[in-house]
């Protein structure tokens, strides 16, 4: 009997098949179950602080659990204070000022990228991607129906993209530039004069610029965060800058994050989310909203280890020959060439590529990176160090033996 038409069709969505499982979800996840069945693994995967939330966010959030106007749906857009506290929050900290009308409120960072992406594109249009790249931004921009056009760099140049390169890269199609400084994954952090003449040139050019600023706090040494539409505030009605309170405050669990963006952007993405999600948790909205109110002490003490850790890390991986790791600014990863390695024999291996060259370490030594695929620049891998100090040499020790051994 010939199967129906229906039955002939593909069970899942072209769309919704063609998503990449997130790399770096996934290397933490097989991380933890080996550590569950009792490994001795250190995990370099994950993207978030090893810090417990500060005392007074987790406070005010047990006392909204008992507040019954937060047991009922809230505007989609947020809880009206948030919006107001974050456009306050802004203004502060990056200069950029703009109504509470302007912000808003979203489950975390990704789904502020993903409707800042459905909001702007129509199918076909080409947003310009500088690789390496954080893995959810090209599966966001296909999602919306866009296509993601990679513009590469490397260690040669401290991973900084040219405006010759955007523009070389630049066509009829070219709708939006994803802008991400300090980098996920490089670390790295765009100079003032880089971030002006990127925003003078997406300006003069008519393309959108979607600016993640969820690292601004963490910046190290000489280092600084520029938000580009401050740096060239023309740009401002032709800019969407996505942030949260994941990194800045150890909340990655509470998934607060924002969008602000020109007036009619802003409402075309909240109607989205009405439909999609509907309100933020009111929970984390006020936990958030003490989070955004209060001062930069907490931060402040999280930089100063990661900086500590980020020389160390740094110095280690320099060690190993084969190993090429710029130093980062920003964030908290390190992102080495490990090009040097590969071909080379390890323990009756001969890994050809990063991700094979990952996959043994894990193997032999409990080590957990993610390679330099997963972020469109094979040959590399990043390594968070947002991890305790002990762990960190350990790890890094770990792989300095094994990656000694390659012949």
């Amino acid at each position: 009997m010939a199967l129906s038409s229906a039955a002939a069709r593909p069970r899942v969505s072209a769309r919704i098949g063609g998503i990449a499982e997130s790399a770096t979800l996934a290397v933490d996840a097989k991380a933890k179950a080996k550590k569950a069945a009792g490994e001795d693994v250190v995990g370099f995967g994950a993207g978030e602080p090893d810090f417990a939330t500060p005392d007074e966010i987790v406070a005010a959030a047990v006392a909204a659990c008992s507040m019954p106007k937060y047991h009922r749906y809230t505007p989609a857009a947020g809880l009206p204070e948030l919006r107001e506290a974050i456009a306050a929050k802004t203004l502060r900290d990056s200069g950029l000022q703009v109504p509470a009308s302007q912000v808003l409120v979203t489950n975390g960072g990704k789904q502020a990228v993903y409707e800042a992406f459905a909001t702007l594109l129509d199918p076909g249009d080409e947003v310009l991607l500088p690789a390496p790249y954080w893995t959810t931004y090209p599966e966001a921009i296909r999602l919306a129906g866009g296509v993601p056009v990679e513009v590469h760099t490397d260690e040669s140049t401290g991973y900084q993209v040219t405006v010759e390169q955007l523009e070389a890269a630049r066509t009829p199609r070219t709708k939006a530039l994803l802008w991400c400084s300090p980098s996920n994954p490089t670390g790295a952090v765009a100079p003032r004069e880089l971030v002006e003449a990127v925003g003078r040139w997406a300006l003069d050019s008519g393309t959108w610029v979607v600016a993640d600023e969820i690292y601004e706090h963490l910046v190290y040494g000489g280092a600084e965060h520029v938000s580009m539409p401050v740096a060239v505030p023309g740009l401002a009605d032709t800019c969407v800058v996505v942030n949260g309170v994941a990194k800045t405050y150890a909340m990655t669990g509470w998934r607060v994050g924002w969008l602000i963006g020109p007036q009619d952007v802003v409402k075309a993405a909240a109607n989205l989310q009405s439909h999609a999600t509907s309100n933020v948790s009111n929970v984390a909205q006020v936990a958030a909203l003490t989070a955004v109110s209060g001062d930069l002490t907490a931060v402040a003490r999280m930089r100063e280890a990661f900086d500590r850790r980020r020389q160390t890390m740094v110095s280690m991986l320099s060690a190993i020959p084969g190993v090429t790791c710029p130093e980062p600014q920003g964030a908290f990863y390190a992102y080495p060439s490990v090009k040097g390695l590969l071909g080379k024999q390890l323990r009756g291996r001969t890994p050809q590529t990063s991700a094979e060259l990952a996959e043994l370490l894990l193997d032999e030594v409990g080590v957990a990176v993610v390679p330099g695929e997963a972020f469109g620049t094979p040959g590399y891998f990043r390594l968070s160090y947002a991890l305790g100090d002990d762990d960190l040499v350990k790890g890094v020790s770990r792989m300095a033996d094994l990656l000694g051994e390659a012949r």
